[in-house]
């Protein structure tokens, strides 16, 4: 599958998933929201994403943590 909005490159956050052209790490949105922070909290927090990345974080997460693929 491929993630439109997620990169992963070895030189940017020690390859981790980020949201492309940033460098904020997809485990950090996951992290905020599980810890109860709302959509519109990461929005204030990070101006440069959108309710897009937010989403694609969150079906990335989703399809890592699938073990029936």
């Amino acid at each position: 599958m491929k993630f439109e909005r997620i990169s992963i490159k070895p030189n940017v956050c020690h390859g981790q998933a980020c949201i492309k052209g940033t460098r904020i790490p997809v485990h950090q949105v996951i992290g905020m929201l599980a810890n109860g922070d709302s959509p519109e909290d990461l929005l204030e927090s990070y101006p440069t994403l959108d309710r897009k990345d937010i989403s694609a974080c969150l079906e990335y997460a989703a399809y890592n943590g699938d073990d029936e693929r």
